[in-house]
């Protein structure tokens, strides 16, 4: 096939020797700091991209291009989703305190898939964890990966 015929975001990927970041199949649902983020990441990419076409840089061109045209997909799917502040059972954006058999507690934040990062306490909505806690209420328990945990508080 004659290149006359090649689409330029092919062409974009095939200088870096990138492909597509794959966006999950399920409900980008997010909470209200991770939709910031997700406009954060937007904002940000653009400037970057301009930058890029600006020193002519063709491989930083289809890196942030390839960002780009992920985050844009995250933002137009996204589904604000915000817990009633006095709920009583576990649901999306809510904080879970967690105990196991041996007294020890932790606290998760249930997020969406982009904001989710362990480290600081957060989960995505479609972890093993979360989805064997949502329904729940203080005093049920959960297993998840052959640990028991009972739920202990929510926020």
């Amino acid at each position: 096939m004659s290149r006359a015929f090649t689409r330029e975001e092919d062409s974009e990927n095939a200088i870096a020797g990138i492909g597509e970041r794959p966006v999950s199949p399920h409900r980008n649902l997010v909470t209200v700091d991770g939709l910031a983020m997700i406009d954060a990441e937007v904002a940000s990419l653009r400037a970057a991209l301009a930058n890029a076409e600006a020193a002519s840089d063709r491989e930083r061109i289809a890196l942030v291009s390839r960002d780009l045209r992920y985050w844009n997909a995250r933002r137009e799917n996204a589904e604000l989703s915000i817990p009633e502040p006095d709920g009583s059972v576990v649901r999306f954006g809510m904080s879970v305190t967690l105990e196991d058999e041996a007294g020890k507690q932790v606290t998760w934040k249930i997020v969406g898939e982009d904001e989710a990062d362990p480290a600081k306490g957060s989960i995505s909505h479609v972890s093993p964890m979360a989805l064997a806690l949502f329904g729940k209420s203080i005093g049920e328990t959960v297993t998840v990966n052959g640990r028991e945990w009972e739920v202990a508080g929510l926020k």
